[in-house]
C-alpha cells in the first residue's frame, strides 16, 4: 500500500490531493483503488506545476496512469494517512487507454498508437522468423497532394494486406515515398512566385529549382503525415523522394542503357501540348470533358470550277485552316466523287490551293461528310497524313498564340472570333450551330491541349511490352481482378513510343549533351554525369564546348503513379533493368463515390475529405467502410455506413468493456491458473466444455478458417463481412449474453472460470483478426487484455485447422431457433420486457436452463423440462423449434386472454373495413382501367398485405376463444 498526504495549495477551497515523490527510475505506477475518508465528499484534483518534485495528479475519474517524469510514486517516499491506495505497476510507455476507464474509444488516442508503433520499431521487416518476404512499394503521392478518398482506399487496402503479413510471421516491408511531380510543383511555385510579382523566367533555372526545393522542405511533408494519419505502417526509416541522389542516379542509368539499346530517339511527332505549361503532357495527363461548343461551317472553293463548285466542311477548329494540306472526302460518297484527284482553295490564304483525296477515315455522316486535314493540329489527321506522305504545316506557337504562317499573332481563341468575322465578311462563312464538344483539357492546369508537332526525346515500348505481356501469360505476374488482364493486354498490344520529355525545369535533366555549333538532333552525348559527357565530346570533336538538353524527363519514366499504368510500366522497366518482374501480384481496386454513385468531384461539390470523416467517425470506421467493397468495384460511399461502422466500433469497444468487467483481479493467482488451464486448440479440451461455450470456440475456428483462406485470396470485403458478422451475431448477441447465465447466476468460480476464460479467448481472436482492418480500437483494446507479452501489431496469426464439434454447433443453433420463437411470442402478445413468463420445454436434457432461461426472459423457477407436452397444452402457445426440441408457453402467464379477446374483435372490425374499401376498389371497372398502372398495383399489394394480417389476427382471436372455452 501506499500513502498519501494532505496539504493546503496557494488560495485553493477545499481540500487538495497531492504527492510528495522523488525521480526514482523509470517505474510507472496508476491508481488502481482508493478509499477516501468521508470528510473528503468528492475528490477534486486540480492540475498545477509544482516545483522540485511536487506532483499533483489531474482530475480524478476512476484511474489515473501517471506518464510523466516525475511521475514516479515509490511507496517509500509516501508519507500521511489521508488517502490510500494500491500500486499496481503498467506499462512504461503509458499511451493507453482501459475500456474501464473511457466510456468509448478516443480518436484523438489514434495518432498517440500510431507514433508509439514507430517509436518501437514494429514497421521494420523482421527476420527474426525466416519466412520469406512480403513487400509492397506504395505508389507515392505528389509531394504537392493533400488527402483524398482515393488514397484513404489504397491506403487501407494496402495497409491490411501488409498488417496481415506481418503477424503471419513474414518479414514484411511496405515502402513508402512521395514522388516530386514535376508538372504540379512547378505549377505550385510559378503561382506562388506570381502572387509576389516574380516570374520564373527571371529567376533563371537554378535560382528556381532553389525555390521549388525550398517550397518541397516547407510544405512537403504534409501528404506523409496525412498517410500517417490513415494508420500506413510503412517503414518511414526507408522512406524515398524521386529526386533523392540514389533515385536520380537510378533513372540517369535506366536513360542511358535504354538508349544503348536503341530503344530511345529523338524526334519530332505529334504531342499533347500544354501552352500555359509550356510542355508536352502523356495522354495519361489528359482529360476529356463534354462541354457546349460550335461547328462551324466554311466553304473550300474548288480550283478552277464555276461559283457552284464549292465543298463546305464542317469544324469545331477552324483557326487551325491555315494548317489544311488536303480535304479528304469518303470514296464510297457519290456527292463528292467528281471532286476527287482535284484541288481546294484554303479561305484566307491568298488562294493556297490543297488536293483533294479520299479515304475511308472519313465518316459520311458526320457534318457535311468533308473533312479538312490539318496534319500538324489534330492526331487523327497526322497519322492519316503520315500514312499518305502529306505535308505537316504548323500554324501555332508554344504560348497558343498563332504565329507567321497563319498571318496573326492573336490567341487561338480570339484567333478563332476574328477568323469567323473574316469568313462572314467574304462569304465563305456558311452558318454554325451548337456543339456538344469533347474537350481534353490538362489533368494539372485545367487549360484546353493543344495537339501540335514538337521535337521530344520517345522511348520504343513494342520491345518492352512484349515481355511484360508474356509475364501475364505464363503466370509470373497475377491481376486482380482477373477480367483487368484484358485492359492490360490491351493497353500493351496497342501501345505507343513514350514522349519522355517535358519542357519543365524542376525534375530529372534529360542526361543528353550537344556539342556547341553542332546541329542537335545529330550531334549529341548521352552520359552519366557532365564531366563523363565532356570527355566524350572532346575524345570525339577535339576541344569543344558542351551544354546540356533542357528537358526533364516524364515523371512517370521515374515514378509510381496512377496504379494501373504505372504498374504496367513498372513491369516493363523491372523486367527489362532486372530480368524478373518486380512484384508477383497485382491488386486493383475501384473507385469511391458519393452515396448517389456519382464520381466525387470539387464541380459536384460531393468531395468527402478524409480527415474531416477521421474527425467525426474515427479512422477505423473509415477504413473498415471503404475495405468491405468488392475488389475492383466502385464503392458508394455514405455517411449511413460510416455511422453504421462507428456503432461496430464502440460495440467492439463495450464487449472489451464486458470482458474486462468480468475476468478476476489479477491479483488473484489461483483464479489466473485456474482460467489458463483451459487449452481450446485440443479436441478433448472442447469437448468438456458446455454447449455455448463449444458452440462459440467452434464457430471461431470455423471462422479462423475462413477469414485466412478470404485474406489469402485477397477477397478483404467478404473477411470484413465475416469477422463483422461472427462479432455481432454470435460473439455480442448470442454468447455474452449467455455467458452471464455461469458469470452472474452460478454458485462456482469453477463454472464461471470457463465462460472467463472462452470470452477471453474468443475475444482476443477477434482482435487480431480484425486488427488489419480496425488496426487503432484493436490495439487499445489489446493492451487493456491482461498478460499481453506484446503488441498487437506484431502478434502471431491464429492456427487455422484448429478442432471444432458439428454436433454442439447444430444443437445450440435450435436453442437459438427456440430462444427466437419464444421473444416472436412475447412481442406477438405484447409482454413486457421485464416480465418473466413460465414454459414448459419438451426436450432431451435441461443442462442449459439457466443460459434459455436467460436469452428468453423465461422465469427460472417455472421452467420445467419434460419428455411430452403439459396437461395445459391446449391454453398454451406451442412453439417447435426441432424435432424433440419444443416450448409451450401458458397464454395465462403472458397476457389477460379476456381483454386480449376484446381488444383484438375491435382491431378485427377495423381491418376488415380496410380490406373491404381495398377490394371495393379493385373492384371498380372505372379505376382498374382509368387509374395510372403503378397507383393499381399498389392498391393491389396493399389488399394482398391487408389479407394476410386480417387471416393472422382472426386465427389468433380463435385460439384465444378457444383457450377460454377450456379453461371454463
Amino acid at each position: 500500500m501506499g500513502l498519501i498526504s494532505e496539504f493546503p495549495l496557494g488560495n485553493s477551497s477545499g481540500p487538495c490531493i497531492w504527492f510528495w515523490a522523488s525521480n526514482y527510475g523509470a517505474t510507472k505506477w496508476k491508481l488502481s483503488s482508493y478509499h477516501s475518508s468521508s470528510r473528503f465528499g468528492t475528490l477534486q484534483w486540480r492540475s498545477q506545476t509544482l516545483p522540485s518534485y511536487l506532483l499533483l495528479a489531474q482530475q480524478f475519474t476512476g484511474s489515473i496512469l501517471f506518464s510523466s517524469l516525475a511521475d514516479v510514486v515509490p511507496s517509500n517516499f509516501l508519507t500521511g494517512i489521508s488517502l490510500a491506495f494500491d500500486l499496481v505497476s503498467v506499462p512504461e510507455n503509458a499511451v493507453f487507454t482501459s475500456p474501464e476507464i473511457a466510456k468509448s474509444f478516443d480518436f484523438s488516442s489514434e495518432e498517440r498508437i500510431y507514433n508509439w508503433w514507430e517509436s518501437q520499431g514494429y514497421f521494420k521487416p523482421n527476420f527474426d522468423r525466416g519466412s520469406d518476404p512480403f513487400v509492397i512499394s506504395m505508389p507515392p503521392p505528389n509531394v504537392t497532394g493533400s488527402l483524398h478518398m482515393g488514397h484513404a482506399m489504397f491506403v487501407t487496402l494496402e495497409d491490411i494486406m501488409v498488417r496481415y503479413h506481418r503477424m503471419k510471421g513474414k518479414p514484411t516491408l511496405w515502402l513508402p515515398g512521395t514522388d516530386h511531380a514535376g508538372i504540379a510543383t512547378q505549377l505550385v511555385v510559378e503561382r506562388m512566385l506570381a502572387s509576389e510579382g516574380i516570374k520564373r523566367i527571371d529567376l533563371g533555372r537554378e535560382e528556381f529549382t532553389n525555390r521549388v526545393w525550398e517550397w518541397k522542405e516547407k510544405y512537403g511533408g504534409a501528404i506523409t503525415n496525412q498517410i500517417k494519419r490513415l494508420g500506413a505502417s510503412c517503414d518511414w526509416t526507408r522512406e524515398h523522394f524521386t529526386l533523392d541522389e540514389q533515385l536520380s542516379r537510378a533513372v540517369i542509368e535506366a536513360f542511358v542503357r535504354l538508349h544503348e539499346k536503341g530503344l530511345i530517339y529523338q524526334g519530332s511527332y505529334m504531342v499533347n501540348w500544354s501552352p500555359n505549361l509550356q510542355t508536352a503532357v502523356s495522354d495519361l495527363e489528359v482529360e476529356y470533358s463534354e462541354e457546349p461548343g460550335t461547328l462551324y461551317y466554311i466553304k473550300y472553293r474548288v480550283a478552277g470550277g464555276s461559283r457552284s463548285d464549292y465543298l463546305t466542311i464542317a469544324t469545331t477548329r477552324p483557326e487551325t485552316l491555315f494548317a489544311d494540306t488536303a480535304i479528304a472526302v469518303n470514296p464510297q460518297d457519290d456527292r463528292y466523287s467528281k471532286y476527287i484527284g482535284r484541288q481546294a482553295i484554303v479561305p484566307m490564304t491568298f488562294g493556297r490551293h490543297v488536293p483533294i483525296i479520299s479515304d475511308k477515315y472519313v465518316d459520311k455522316d458526320f457534318g457535311t461528310g468533308v473533312l479538312k486535314i490539318s496534319p500538324g493540329h489534330d492526331h487523327n489527321d497526322y497519322l492519316l497524313a503520315r500514312k499518305l506522305g502529306l505535308p505537316i504545316l504548323n500554324v501555332m506557337n508554344k504560348d497558343g498564340t498563332l504565329n507567321d504562317v497563319a498571318g496573326f499573332g492573336l490567341d487561338r481563341f480570339e484567333a478563332r472570333k476574328k477568323l469567323w468575322a473574316d469568313l462572314e465578311e467574304t462569304g465563305l462563312a456558311v452558318k454554325k450551330e451548337p456543339h456538344t464538344l469533347r474537350v481534353p483539357r490538362s489533368q494539372r492546369g485545367g487549360e484546353i491541349i493543344e495537339p501540335l508537332v514538337s521535337k521530344q526525346w520517345f522511348v520504343t515500348m513494342e520491345p518492352l511490352a512484349e515481355k511484360a505481356l508474356k509475364a501475364v501469360e505464363t503466370g509470373e505476374l497475377t491481376i486482380m481482378p482477373e477480367r483487368f488482364e484484358k485492359i492490360y493486354n490491351h493497353w500493351l498490344s496497342n501501345i505507343k513510343d513514350w514522349c519522355i520529355s517535358r519542357q519543365l525545369w524542376w525534375g530529372h535533366r534529360i542526361p543528353v549533351w550537344y556539342i556547341e555549333g553542332k546541329d542537335c538532333e545529330e550531334e549529341y552525348i548521352v552520359a552519366r554525369s557532365a564531366e563523363e559527357a565532356l570527355d566524350k565530346a572532346r575524345e570525339k570533336y577535339g576541344n569543344v564546348a558542351i551544354y546540356q538538353d533542357p528537358d526533364v524527363l516524364d515523371t512517370w519514366f521515374s515514378r509510381h503513379d496512377i496504379l494501373f499504368f504505372w504498374v504496367a510500366r513498372m513491369v516493363m522497366m523491372g523486367i527489362e533493368f532486372t530480368g524478373t518482374v518486380p512484384f508477383s501480384n497485382v491488386y486493383l481496386h475501384g473507385l469511391i463515390r458519393d452515396a448517389q454513385g456519382q464520381k466525387m468531384s470539387k464541380t459536384l461539390g460531393n468531395v468527402i475529405d478524409p480527415i474531416d470523416t477521421i474527425k467525426e467517425y474515427g479512422t477505423d470506421a473509415l477504413r473498415f467502410t471503404l475495405a468491405l467493397g468488392t475488389s475492383g468495384q466502385d464503392l458508394n460511399l455514405s455517411t449511413e455506413r460510416l455511422t453504421a461502422n462507428k456503432a461496430f466500433t464502440n460495440k467492439l469497444w463495450n464487449a472489451g468493456k464486458f470482458v474486462l468487467q468480468n475476468l478476476p483481479s489479477q491479483s488473484d493467482i489461483s483464479a489466473w491458473e485456474s482460467l489458463l488451464t483451459y487449452k481450446f486448440h485440443l479436441e478433448e479440451s472442447l469437448l468438456r466444455l458446455p454447449l455455448p461455450e463449444c458452440w462459440v470456440v467452434s464457430k471461431l475456428h470455423i471462422l479462423v478458417d475462413t477469414v485466412t483462406t478470404s485474406y489469402e485470396k485477397y477477397f478483404f470485403g467478404d473477411v470484413g463481412r465475416e469477422i463483422y458478422d461472427f462479432f455481432w451475431a454470435d460473439f455480442a448477441d448470442w454468447y455474452i449474453e449467455s455467458s452471464k447465465a455461469r458469470l452472474y447466476h452460478s454458485d462456482g468460480q469453477s463454472i464461471a472460470s470457463i465462460s472467463q476464460a472462452v470470452l477471453l479467448y474468443v475475444f482476443e481472436n477477434i482482435l487480431i483478426m480484425l486488427h488489419p482492418f480496425m488496426p487503432f480500437v484493436t490495439e487499445e483494446l489489446w493492451q487493456a487484455l491482461p498478460n499481453r507479452k506484446e503488441a498487437l501489431v506484431v502478434s502471431c496469426w491464429p492456427q487455422t485447422s484448429l478442432p471444432r464439434h458439428a454436433n454442439s454447433i447444430k444443437r445450440f443453433e435450435n436453442l437459438q431457433a427456440l430462444t427466437r420463437a419464444i421473444r416472436n411470442a412475447r412481442a406477438e402478445y405484447s409482454v413486457k420486457p421485464v416480465k418473466r413468463i413460465s414454459a414448459s420445454i419438451v426436450a432431451n436434457s435441461e443442462k442449459e436452463k439457466e443460459v434459455l432461461a436467460l436469452l428468453s426472459r423465461l422465469d427460472l423457477q417455472n421452467v420445467h423440462f419434460t419428455d411430452t407436452p403439459p396437461d395445459d397444452a391446449n391454453q398454451s402457445v406451442h412453439l417447435v423449434a426441432d424435432e424433440g426440441l419444443e416450448a409451450y408457453l401458458p397464454l395465462a402467464d403472458m397476457v389477460d386472454v379476456s381483454a386480449e379477446v376484446q381488444r383484438l374483435t375491435k382491431r378485427l372490425s377495423k381491418m376488415q373495413a380496410e380490406y373491404d374499401g381495398l377490394v371495393a376498389r379493385l373492384s371498380s371497372p372505372e379505376f382498374v382501367e382509368k387509374a395510372p398502372e403503378e397507383i393499381v398495383r399498389g392498391v393491389q399489394e396493399k389488399a394482398v398485405e391487408a389479407k394476410e394480417k386480417l387471416t393472422l389476427t382472426e386465427n389468433r382471436l380463435a385460439f384465444l376463444k378457444s383457450t377460454v372455452l377450456v379453461s371454463k
